[in-house]
């Protein structure tokens, strides 16, 4: 118990909750959220799909990273840090963003509000570099563990109040409100960022030239020995879950499941189980080492996979299913835990910004591949075949990682293992 208490009880973790939380209270805004939105604007249906693209800032941020890891912002970096500097920059045109969002009508105009999306999605993906350069930076290595589960926290929280807040506050006040509700509420990163402290870095030259900005931290990352082989485990990793997780939903209506029964025990007990998770990996990491607790967690993540091809026997159970769905978060919030804190290792002090940016858009790219191909599989191997796949798809990315802990040149993550 002393234990879990030790890997939680540091004052900087209230920090990293609340910036946490300013991660994740955008995501909504031009997701799900803005989805509901608009189709009480009565816009079509193809539109509101291809309004998932405008999320493709996220995917690409790694390619301005650069900007916010190495140049500063005049008067305001030398004052409050580069860190510091940057999360307040983007947190406020964040904020009056999400406002101008708010007040864009897209029945009178569509195009209006599809930029304001856009330019909320790219200023919360930088936002989102910023915040885990200062969370790699801020925490000490053996304490990145409780930081990922502190973020995991904090952006579960922002989620929830951009998408079932957001909703509420829409149904009571309307859709302008709502929004201007949601940007109040991401001044909070701007209080966070003027009462935390700034990280202590090495001090690099200021960022003159291309080279400086741009291809150091990469040059940083390749010239270690071994890095196609992180790259390939960080591809593997989530492979198994990515898969199984893609098709739940559509698995459960084909059960017999009402879309009442599935969000009513995916947000309660879903939720509830994934926090539990993410604080049960933290721990994991804090007492075993990122090598181990990626071990255990992993080996926890294909188990909880083989938990729907006993729901596929079980037919349409309630209970059944809340075993299922709870298990399943909580395996894969462990997972996000252990695997948040290994990222989190292998980025330089420094060149945290861009690194943590490209190897955390690694991670998503391999999710992103093999969920497409989900429903294909799905089709074609009936859904014990396709939960079995999913199942031996995490074994590459074990089986990798066990042969990196047999190689110390490769199992080092920034000296823990």
């Amino acid at each position: 118990m002393l234990s879990f208490l030790a890997a939680y009880r540091d004052p900087r973790l209230l920090a990293v909750l609340f910036m946490g939380f300013a991660s994740g209270l955008p995501l909504a805004l031009t997701g799900t959220t803005l989805a509901a939105r608009f189709t009480e604007a009565h816009i079509a249906l193809a539109a509101i799909g291809y309004m998932a693209l405008v999320q493709l800032s996220y995917n690409f941020k790694p390619l301005w990273a650069p900007v916010l890891d190495r140049v500063p912002i005049p008067l305001l970096s030398r004052w409050l840090g580069q860190r510091r500097s940057w999360l307040i920059v983007t947190a406020g045109i964040l904020a009056l963003a999400i406002a101008m969002l708010g007040m864009a009508d897209p029945q009178q105009g569509l195009g209006v509000a599809v930029f304001w999306a856009i330019v909320v999605a790219f200023l919360s993906a930088s936002q989102d570099v910023v915040i885990d350069a200062y969370r790699v930076e801020i925490l000490r290595p053996e304490q990145q563990g409780a930081g990922a589960a502190v973020t995991q926290f904090g952006y579960r929280f922002g989620m929830i109040a951009s998408g079932a807040g957001s909703l509420a506050a829409a149904q009571l006040w309307g859709w302008p409100a709502a929004y201007q509700i949601m940007a109040l509420l991401m001044l909070s990163g701007i209080v966070t960022a003027l009462l935390a402290p700034e990280p202590v870095h090495p001090e690099l030259p200021v960022a003159r030239t291309v080279a400086a900005t741009v291809i150091a931290p990469f040059r940083d990352i390749l010239r270690r020995h071994g890095w196609p082989i992180l790259f390939l485990f960080i591809l593997l990793y989530k492979f198994g879950d990515a898969l199984s997780g893609h098709m739940a939903t559509p698995f459960y209506l084909e059960l017999g499941f009402s879309k009442i029964e599935i969000a009513k025990i995916s947000k309660g007990l879903g939720v509830a189980a994934a926090i539990v998770g993410v604080s049960f990996g933290g721990v994991i990491v804090y007492r075993l080492g990122v090598l181990k607790a990626l071990l255990v967690c992993g080996v926890v993540q294909m188990a909880s996979n083989a938990l729907y091809i006993v729901q596929d026997l079980s037919g349409h159970d309630i209970g059944m299913l809340a075993v299922t769905v709870s298990l399943e978060n909580l395996a894969g919030g462990m997972g996000s835990a252990a695997f948040l804190a290994y990222l989190s290792g292998l980025c330089s002090p420094g060149y945290a910004a861009t690194q943590y940016a490209l190897l955390s858009a690694l991670a998503l790219l391999g999710r992103n591949l093999f969920s497409a191909l989900s429903g294909l599989l799905a089709a074609h191997l009936g859904w014990v075949g396709f939960f079995s796949t999913a199942v031996c798809l995490a074994l590459p990315g074990l089986g990798l990682l066990v042969w990196m802990m047999g190689r110390p040149d490769l199992g080092r993550v920034a000296g823990q293992d």
